[in-house]
């Protein structure tokens, strides 16, 4: 039987893809783990009873494994692939590592595509946002389209692109995560979490990134120095709480090498960039943040 579609990894994204869509008829799937290809059986889906079974004759490809995983399934299953086949590689990983996932499958004449899932999976479903970079993106975007994903975003014809707008967003998206576990633990040691989070209630506006990107880096190029001294009192307050400083550590080092960067030479606070106009935009309009 014929089937639109084969799932390599069938984690979180694997099942709720193939539950969201429907998938029963139309999908095969294969896991290394035997409890997930019982998943499969329970969803409908094709537990095909061997790699090389499952990619036989698929034209479509998910691979979704762990990232660890992202270019050993490429590197071991390319072989498998029928000619042409598409294998839209989903998973987290650097675009380094996708370029080297793309010339394995490609050198085994399939056709490689770059895919970033831009949000949680779950409860998305196939409303979840994706971004597909690479030649054949534009064949993948078709034959995602087909089996139900309705949020997709060709991005180029270069293999990485995605990959690299997802690493670098989740600089700020983890990053954020990271913050906020290390100000709350310190807030709880100091029995002071509900007055803390009431400040930044307090204070936090909403300002679209593009404007707040330009405000935060230039106060960082405009008081980057003292900023940095204060966020040096600020890790030693965490750690006298017993608080790995770890994410503000790197705040002094971003913070000085920002400021060393504009003020070698001395930039005088009279010259107008476009940072510094949106900077005093802010200001007075009183949205601006500390």
């Amino acid at each position: 039987m014929a089937h639109d579609v084969t799932l390599i990894g069938f984690g979180e994204a694997g099942s709720t893809f193939a539950r969201a869509g429907g998938w029963a008829a139309r999908a095969m799937g294969w896991d290394v783990l035997a409890p997930r290809r019982a998943v499969m059986a329970e969803l409908g889906v094709d537990a095909a009873s061997d790699a090389a079974t499952a990619l036989r004759d698929a034209p479509l490809v998910l691979s979704l494994v762990t990232a660890d995983a992202a270019l050993p399934a490429a590197q071991d299953y390319a072989a498998m692939l029928r000619a042409g086949a598409l294998w839209c590689d989903g998973n987290s990983v650097a675009p380094e590592t996708k370029c080297a996932a793309a010339r394995t499958i490609e050198a085994a004449g399939g056709r490689y595509v770059d895919v970033a899932v831009l949000a949680p999976v779950n409860p998305a479903g196939l409303a979840v946002p994706l971004l597909l970079a690479g030649k054949a993106a534009p064949e993948a975007d078709a034959a995602l389209r087909a089996l139900g994903f309705t949020n997709l975003r060709v991005v180029g014809d270069a293999v990485g692109k995605a990959s690299a707008i997802k690493m670098i967003r989740s600089v700020m998206v983890k990053g954020i995560e990271a913050l906020t576990d290390e100000m709350m633990a310190a807030a709880h040691a100091a029995g002071v979490e509900e007055e803390v989070l009431a400040s930044l209630d307090a204070s936090e506006k909403a300002i679209p990134w593009a404007t707040r990107a330009a405000y935060n880096l230039e106060r960082m190029e405009t008081h980057g120095l003292r900023r940095a001294a204060e966020m040096e009192e600020s890790a030693k307050t965490l750690a006298s709480l017993g608080v790995d400083p770890v994410m503000t550590r790197g705040t002094v080092l971003r913070q000085r090498a920002a400021a060393r960067t504009s003020q070698t030479p001395f930039v005088s606070s009279a010259v107008d960039t476009p940072a510094r106009r949106v900077s005093t935009a802010l200001d007075t309009n009183g949205t601006g943040v500390e």
